[in-house]
């Protein structure tokens, strides 16, 4: 086997050779892709530090993407530069057991991932201490579902704030500012399913800015 071969099989990421070689395929991914994610030319543009019309050209074949390219925008749309290049993606396992979750903290929150990656829905299990972030407003695009499992929260949902108990549940679309904050010393836990694909799991504990709920 060929040292690219044993590159391709292994997972590793392309070369900028073999990237140059594949860049012909990307222009479709990359609108299909951006699409999935539910973002505008503009808003992905931005968060790639790249202007719509540069984008747009990357996804017309009229430029051709560099790899540092490939890699702001398969992190933003929360995929791998293999599958920008139109490889098709390892299979994922459906059952992720409690042994494997390794705990990772964000901001004061402790999040366990209880999902695959690269979904088109992220899970977590998500532990709010008392007074941590409480005070940061978040917005973003896709929706959010949680289900307090113990403690009380408090969820602000624009200008409505609501105090749920072990076994309540809301889902609400993330556009709509929220601030999540624990009632109890003992801290929150909570069940959470999110469509967030373009932005890491630790923006939606850190918040994209603190500021005022209008």
């Amino acid at each position: 086997m060929s040292s690219s071969e044993t590159e391709r099989s292994s997972g590793a990421a392309p070369s900028p050779d073999q990237a140059a070689d594949a860049l012909p395929a990307v222009a479709p991914q990359l609108r299909s892709l951006r699409r999935q994610a539910s973002l505008t030319l503009e808003g992905a543009a931005r968060a790639a530090g790249l202007s719509p019309a540069h984008l747009s050209r990357l996804e017309t074949g009229q430029r051709q993407p560099s790899l540092p390219m490939l890699l702001a925008l398969a992190r933003i749309y929360g995929t791998t530069v293999a599958e920008l290049l139109g490889e098709t993606p390892a299979a994922r396992d459906a059952v992720i057991r409690a042994a494997d979750m390794e705990p990772t903290a964000a901001g004061g929150w402790t999040y366990w991932q209880a999902g695959a990656p690269g979904r088109g829905m992220q899970a977590l299990r998500v532990h709010v201490p008392y007074g941590s972030q409480g005070d940061i407003v978040r917005v973003h695009p896709g929706e959010e579902w949680l289900h307090v499992l113990r403690g009380r929260l408090r969820l602000r949902l624009g200008d409505t704030t609501h105090h749920l108990a072990p076994g309540d549940s809301a889902h609400f679309d993330s556009l709509t500012p929220h601030r999540i904050a624990a009632q109890d010393a003992d801290g929150v836990e909570l069940l959470f399913v999110h469509t967030l694909l373009q932005s890491p799991t630790a923006a939606l504990c850190l918040g994209p800015t603190p500021g005022d709920m209008p």
